[in-house]
């Protein structure tokens, strides 16, 4: 209970904010208005070297000082993973982001995040295996994991054999039970004519638009891989930090109304079903935990952001160092907007069992769904969900200013350079254009006139 001074103070008369039971059960959060979890203001009778949850051990910062800063002098290193594991048991459990009968693709980068993320799905696996192996008819499903790093060598001239080869032992170490590790060149996404993927991004001047159509090859190979080796959920290591710069990005593109659909835990837009179960880890926690538990990651060196990415990147970093609690801030205050009907994992008909469960996890952590939040159209380029008064061949305002060549003249050339994927959607972009030209021809002015 409180111990009635009005705020909450650090003494454990609160659980962290999303600290878990046994049982994966969410208890009740108190929170302190703009302060993330790990990063509320110190109390003058919190002092000294004991963790302030637990009260026994010594913080982090005592037991393993080279770390240093964050939740170093607050947590021991117990309760620190605890917290941080919580939140992704959580993120599963309550999102149905994993079942038994799953096989999950891990995106991998070789970085912190997704490192994290692939040793947590690891160990909820490990988990499963051993209860499989205990059980007496062998009859408790053990969900199987797939690994797969998306190679842009092609695109950055990088030579990554060293990088992959160390990802190839990461992966290789978690066992039991073992995983297949996918490499996955960007092109790939084209049936032949692979180098047209040079040649598409060299059409594409404006640095953002760049960055962003690349973002995009980079899920439709997850995509392809995924739907070709039988996988039915993707695993992303995106977390808190990442989510809060994406905010920003995406409100000055002027992209607010389809925000919404990529800060969920759930995003089954797409033909696999992805899932963010970091979402509420920062990426200090993420980097704290690497060092601590010497879980090695990947440095791939790639060309500073340039444009609009780059700029809100400097940005977050400047607000960062006023309050380290600003990422969290904005996340949490973008996550309050309504989400789309495709931000829940979609339900088998067939397994009533299945949909009782989800059902019941719904109402039990009050997750709101808008039925009118169904986009009937999305964005042909980077798969956007658009205003229902936009039209069903149509691009967002972003693509079409920052992607498609402002010279009518030059998208018959440009659609020829997309992959199948997109060059069918993209082509009835030009179609119907071409059409309603027609169709207004005779309300149009001539240049002369």
């Amino acid at each position: 209970m409180s111990c009635g001074t009005g705020v909450a103070c650090e003494s454990g008369c609160y659980r962290g904010e999303y600290s878990v039971d046994g049982d994966g059960d969410k208890r009740n959060p108190v929170e302190v208005e703009g302060e993330g979890f790990g990063f509320s203001s110190p109390r003058p009778d919190c002092s000294g070297n004991i963790c302030v949850k637990c009260k026994v051990g010594e913080t982090i910062a005592v037991t393993h000082p080279s770390v240093g800063g964050g939740d170093s002098g607050k947590f021991c290193y117990g309760c620190f993973r605890s917290n941080l594991f919580g939140k992704f048991r959580f993120a599963v459990t309550s999102n149905a982001m994993i079942s038994p009968s799953d096989h999950v693709l891990v995106a991998f980068s070789g970085g912190t995040s997704s490192r994290v993320a692939l040793q947590f799905v690891h160990e909820i696996q490990q988990k499963a295996q051993k209860n499989h192996d205990a059980s007496r008819d062998r009859s408790l499903s053990v969900f199987e994991v797939g690994v797969a790093y998306i190679d842009e060598s092609t695109v950055y001239s990088d030579v990554l054999d060293s990088a992959i080869g160390d990802m190839k032992v990461t992966v290789s170490s978690l066992t039991p039970p073992a995983k297949k590790f996918f490499v996955v060149p960007t092109e790939s996404i084209y049936t032949c004519e692979k180098e047209n993927l040079s040649k598409l991004l060299g059409a594409v001047g404006d640095p953002t638009g760049k960055e962003d159509l690349l973002k995009h090859i980079r899920m439709l190979s997850l995509q392809k891989v995924a739907v070709e080796n039988g996988y039915t959920k993707i695993v992303l290591g995106t977390c808190t930090s990442r989510i809060a710069r994406h905010v920003l990005e995406e409100t000055v593109k002027g992209k607010g109304f389809s925000l919404s659909a990529d800060i969920q835990y759930v995003d089954a837009r797409w033909k696999i079903p992805v899932v963010l179960p970091l979402r509420d880890c920062l990426c200090a926690e993420l980097s704290m935990l690497c060092i601590i538990d010497r879980l090695k990651t990947v440095s791939i060196q790639r060309p500073l952001s340039g444009g609009i990415n780059g700029l809100i990147s400097s940005f977050v970093e400047l607000l960062k160092e006023e309050n380290p609690s600003r990422e969290s801030t904005i996340m949490r205050t973008a996550v309050k907007l309504a989400p789309f009907t495709f931000n829940s994992i979609p339900l088998d008909d067939g397994d009533c069992l299945a949909a009782s469960k989800w059902r019941r996890r719904q109402k039990k952590y009050n997750a709101k769904t808008d039925s009118s939040r169904a986009p009937t159209s999305y964005c042909i380029i980077c798969s956007s969900p658009l205003k229902m008064t936009a039209a069903a061949d149509d691009v967002c305002s972003s693509c079409r200013y920052q992607i498609l060549p402002q010279d009518p003249s030059l998208v018959e050339s440009f659609v020829s350079l997309l992959p199948r994927s997109m060059a069918t959607a993209e082509s009835s972009y030009v179609v119907g254009r071409e059409l309603l030209r027609e169709q207004i021809q005779d309300l149009l002015l001539s240049d002369c006139d």
